[in-house]
């Protein structure tokens, strides 16, 4: 069984919140209150992708230590680090 669209934005939204490094909770966490609801079906592959990552680089692409990697460089992770920047 496929799951539908409002359990795979409840379940990316716990992810968000409760990833185990606070930093990253709260940059994933402010995105999800911001704008989870508003993607469309491949803004949520994107962002599941970042969710994939591990947090130590997301923190640091999103803080720009470290260069963004081509396959992050789209419209979701410009939103998870301008929602970051207060932006």
């Amino acid at each position: 069984m496929s799951e539908t669209e409002a359990t795979r934005r409840k379940r990316l939204a716990h992810r968000s919140r409760y990833r185990g490094f606070k930093e990253a909770d709260l940059i994933f966490g402010r995105f999800a209150d911001l704008h989870l609801a508003g993607l469309d079906g491949p803004g949520l592959d994107r962002y599941e992708a970042l969710l994939d990552e591990a947090d130590h680089d997301v923190v640091a692409w999103v803080m720009g230590a470290r260069h963004v990697p081509a396959r992050h460089d789209n419209g979701v992770f410009r939103l998870l680090r301008d929602a970051t920047n207060g932006s």
